[in-house]
């Protein structure tokens, strides 16, 4: 699944983007960095909510997007997740003073919502994952490489 240029998949509830999620998790490993980008509302967080839920066992309503603290480390039995928001950062730059450059080490498993904001920092192996609202409730998720979509 993760080795095709772009894979499209529809969603037509929260239901069913937790449910991609939680299918993906089984395809993710340590060293993984998986860039989610969409526009604020297509469902990054729900998504990654079930990613970490699926793999760490902690029940969806316990996990926050690091919005304000911009990281959350979670444990598994094989590898700690690192689960990145962005949103609120300025530059490339400040993701390095914070020390953020050494998570994209092999031993963590990285999700990174809004990726644009680091482009220059992302490494040409990761995978990207844009979510698309197409209505109210239906979202275009496609799956690929890195640079695959345009940054939002």
């Amino acid at each position: 699944m993760l080795g095709v240029t772009c894979q499209e998949f529809l969603s037509s509830s929260t239901e069913e983007t937790q449910a991609f999620g939680s299918h993906l998790a089984s395809q993710l490993t340590q060293g993984d960095i998986l860039c989610l980008q969409g526009d604020l509302g297509a469902g990054k967080t729900t998504l990654c909510k079930s990613l970490i839920s699926s793999l760490t066992g902690l029940p969806k309503e316990s996990i926050q997007s690091p919005t304000f603290t911009y990281l959350q480390v979670y444990e598994t039995p094989f590898f700690s997740i690192c689960h990145f928001d962005l949103y609120r950062l300025n530059s490339s730059e400040d993701f390095i003073n914070l020390g953020f450059l050494d998570y994209f080490d092999k031993s963590y498993l990285c999700l990174i919502e809004w990726p644009c904001k680091i482009v220059d920092l992302i490494p040409k192996n990761a995978l990207q994952l844009t979510l698309s609202h197409i209505t109210q409730t239906q979202r275009k998720l496609c799956l690929g490489r890195w640079g695959d979509a345009p940054c939002f």
